[in-house]
């Protein structure tokens, strides 16, 4: 099963991908705890991609695609802005970093998911791609 959402770049579009995940999960028969866990990975995501990606430019859409497979629940998340190098953004886990905002978003998304990737979209913008197996 899959679920294709285009939202707005605005922040309400973080809770409003929250529940369309949490609904597609819970009917895909994925329980509770999974879905937890999945919740706070998506909206640092979407978050990501209306602040960083598209600069909260609502002429630009957060495009969110949900998959059920057989390895688990897929999430990709893919904005329009300028895009950015993963390698580029400090860990926030080194003693030097601790104070800084940036970071904590990517660090929430490896802990909850088993897998996150990000990309050029050959199409201009970011794509991460974040796997919970089951």
């Amino acid at each position: 099963m899959i679920r294709e959402i285009q939202l707005p770049s605005r922040i309400e579009s973080v809770d409003q991908a929250a529940i369309e995940a949490d609904e597609f999960a819970k009917s895909c028969g994925f329980g509770d705890d999974f879905v937890s866990a999945i919740d706070l990975a998506i909206r640092e995501s979407v978050a990501n991609a209306v602040k960083h990606g598209n600069k909260f430019d609502e002429s630009k859409s957060v495009d969110v695609t949900f998959t059920d497979s057989d390895e688990g629940f897929e999430v990709t998340v893919r904005d329009h802005g300028a895009g950015f190098d993963v390698d580029e953004i400090p860990d926030p886990t080194n003693p030097e970093n601790l104070l800084k905002a940036n970071g904590r978003g990517i660090l929430f998304m490896n802990s909850f998911m088993d897998e996150v990737s990000w990309s050029n979209h050959s199409g201009g913008g970011m794509v991460v791609k974040m796997i919970k197996k089951r």
